[in-house]
């Protein structure tokens, strides 16, 4: 059997602030983010079943990405946990607290592990980019992290 890589992109729209940061990301400013999702696995060869010549059938892969992804982070405001807006979400429910600093960085390895436990186990995550802006990005590997 052949392995296939089967990728889905994303977009959300967030909202985030990095406190301590001395450049103009110390304030509260957004982007429209860009998520691209890439899972490893044999295609399924049952005749019978529906699904025959998939690795992933592209709406499973989009749900579990809007359930646990999307949902967690479209029209957020990302706030580190001792962020100097804390309180803010007394004027607006839709801050998210997070016990990192909401870099790009750090937002798609927030998002890598939440995908790690929700794929089934027949496909792999192998990769992962989170687009900030138009030029500047963060990727993940998983062959960077064996």
């Amino acid at each position: 059997m052949m392995k296939v890589r089967v990728i889905k992109e994303f977009e959300f729209e967030a909202a985030h602030a990095l406190d301590g940061y001395e450049g103009k990301c110390r304030d509260i400013h957004g982007h429209s983010y860009k998520l691209s999702i890439s899972v490893l696995g044999e295609t399924i060869e049952d005749t019978k079943e529906p699904c025959c010549g998939m690795v992933i059938d592209f709406g499973d892969l989009k749900r579990i990405v809007q359930e646990h992804v999307i949902q967690r982070f479209d029209h957020y405001l990302i706030l580190r946990v001792d962020s100097r807006f804390k309180g803010i979400e007394h004027k607006n429910d839709r801050v998210r607290y997070v016990a990192y600093q909401p870099t790009c960085e750090n937002m798609l390895i927030d998002i890598v592990k939440t995908l790690i436990q929700q794929l089934p186990n027949e496909v792999s995550l192998v990769e992962a980019n989170l687009r900030e802006t138009g030029n500047s990005y963060a990727e993940w590997h998983q062959s960077d992290n064996l």
